[in-house]
């Protein structure tokens, strides 16, 4: 009986733009698999030397310069053991995405991807080229042969189907797949299928860590010949993945795998925006972090992730009491920060927000006070935060959610001030579930229950209530949920049973509020249609349907 392929998947995180720190880190890990693991063979994820996506780095000829050096320094320290990485290659004027395959000092071959998204989150016809003479890639390691395809090939059945045709047992799949709800299920969907119509084994490696907006999952998985599943690896997470190829039956045996335990929506949703949170935060440079803390239930969503991101120790909340702020919401802010070991700064802004009265007050002689007014206040603590955040380091972390930039229900320069947005991608109804599923795994609840308890108000006028300006948020997510995330027009929303003023109201708000989030901070993307990078409208717009 044939000796099984011992295959080592690097399910790490590699960060954008970081050519020598990753390749350093690679070298050292094809040894780790090779003198540690046993492994005959170690693959990195997708572009795993230049970080993905590197967007317009690659218009630079000397970081493709740098990442071609990096790439032949690596292949020259590879014995023993056969590596393959994934990197942006330059020929002439194009660039490729690449998988090379690194044996014996040097580079044995080199794979192209032929499928390149340009939807969503993807921009890839921006920057790389299909190889119109491109082959497939199958390469032979202690007798089994094996392919490669990266990512979005697989989405499409004829480039596994022809590496099939050329002998391939076994097929490597590096990927950098960005994470969305409810996306496990389609991938193992399609695993299943790719695997039963070509008969073989797929190693589907996927890249985790945050980068900017985007969370990448890991959630690496193993599929069989005979299209049988395995459990996908513990997702947000850094681990070695270790299997053993049995090529007699084309079938995975994990050695040492992290296997996913909490795979409900709201756990994975949690460890997508507290591993963004924590990796913008690191990666730019910062350990600390400062949130506005009001005794509302997104500000006390945010505080939790950022513990759970950064630890309490780094983590500042600021309370800052308006006229208008409620005795139950700094009670409440306070019940929170004490009940999680956060520092707490108490900043009143009655005398700053009448200074800029007083300065205003001339040129508004003869107006009513309306909104302007209720926006100075927001503002008022915009500068408060962002004086504290320059004065003594840390990110400022903005708390508004979906709903609330959606339809603009959100203050430019003043509560949408900050560096990094948690919430940005959640709907006020999924921020309350969150609270809800996180208070029931914390070993006390992390959210007072009466902040989840509390109508939603943004207190800057006497008495003031979210649903004074807004439907219900059941109501209002609903419709946002089929015109943002599903693109259906005014009429199929009202044909689904949706009142017509409802509707026209709230679709009014989400057309003209699209300049405020061209200048909203970035978050970390969970849903299928995100705000920023993924949904993109023009500003100046006059379709109204």
């Amino acid at each position: 009986m044939p000796r099984p392929l011992r295959l080592a998947l690097a399910q790490f995180d590699f960060p954008v733009g970081a050519v020598a720190r990753n390749a350093d880190r690679i070298g050292l890990m094809i040894a780790e698999a090779r003198d540690v693991h046993g492994a005959d063979l170690v693959l990195f994820p997708e572009l795993a030397l230049s970080g993905y996506p590197p967007e317009d780095l690659l218009m630079r000829p000397s970081f493709l310069s740098d990442c071609h050096v990096a790439l032949e320094k690596l292949a020259q320290s590879v014995e023993g053991i056969v590596a393959v990485v994934g990197w942006p290659q330059a020929a002439g004027s194009v660039v490729y995405n690449a998988a090379s395959v690194l044996r014996d000092g040097k580079v044995a071959a080199t794979y192209r991807k032929r499928e390149l998204p340009n939807y969503n989150v993807f921009d890839e016809r921006r920057y790389f080229t299909v190889d119109p003479d491109g082959d497939t890639c199958v390469f032979q390691v202690k007798g089994v042969d094996v392919g490669l395809i990266i990512c979005e090939d697989l989405w499409f059945s004829e480039p596994l189907a022809q590496t099939a045709a050329r002998g391939a047992e076994l097929v490597l799949v590096p990927n950098a797949s960005p994470f969305e709800r409810d996306k496990h299920s389609q991938r193992d969907a399609l695993l299943h299928a790719r695997a039963t119509e070509s008969g073989v084994a797929i190693a589907y490696l996927n890249l985790v860590g945050g980068q900017d907006a985007l969370v990448f999952d890991g959630g690496s998985v193993l599929a069989d010949g005979d299209g049988r599943v395995h459990e996908a690896a513990r997702a947000f997470e850094e681990h070695w993945l270790v299997a053993d190829f049995l090529p007699g039956d084309r079938r995975l045996v994990p050695v040492s795998w992290a296997h996913e335990e909490e795979a409900g929506r709201d756990a994975l949703a949690w460890r997508a925006v507290t591993r963004g949170t924590r990796d913008y935060c690191f990666k730019n440079g910062f350990s600390k972090a400062w949130i506005g803390l009001s005794g509302g239930i997104d500000s006390a969503v945010v505080l939790a992730i950022a513990v759970d991101a950064l630890g309490a120790d780094n983590v500042t909340a600021v309370r800052m009491p308006s006229r208008y702020t409620a005795d139950l919401s700094n009670d409440l802010a306070a019940e929170q920060c004490h009940a999680l070991g956060v520092r707490m700064l108490t900043l009143p802004i009655a005398k700053p927000f009448q200074g800029f009265l007083d300065a205003l007050a001339e040129t508004f002689e003869g107006t009513q006070s309306d909104t302007t007014e209720e926006n100075l206040q927001s503002r008022t603590r915009g500068a408060l935060l962002m004086a504290l955040s320059n004065k003594f380091g840390g990110l400022l972390l903005t708390t508004g959610n979906k709903s609330e930039y959606a339809v603009g229900y959100a203050t430019i320069y003043g509560d949408m001030a900050g560096g990094y947005a948690p919430i940005k991608d959640l709907y006020k109804t999924e921020v309350f579930a969150l609270a809800n599923w996180r208070n029931t795994v914390a070993g006390a609840p992390m959210i007072p229950a009466a902040v989840i308890a509390r109508p939603p108000s943004a207190e800057l006028r006497e008495d003031q209530k979210d649903a004074d300006s807004l439907p219900p948020y059941d109501v209002l997510d609903a419709i946002l949920l089929r015109h943002v995330d599903q693109e259906q027009s005014r009429d199929e929303i009202i044909a689904a049973g949706f009142d017509d003023d409802t509707v026209d109201h709230v679709l009014r708000l989400v057309r003209i509020s699209e300049w405020k989030r061209h200048q909203a901070a970035p978050g970390p993307k969970v849903s299928h249609r995100a705000f920023g990078r993924e949904r993109r409208y023009p500003i100046t717009n006059g379709y109204a349907g």
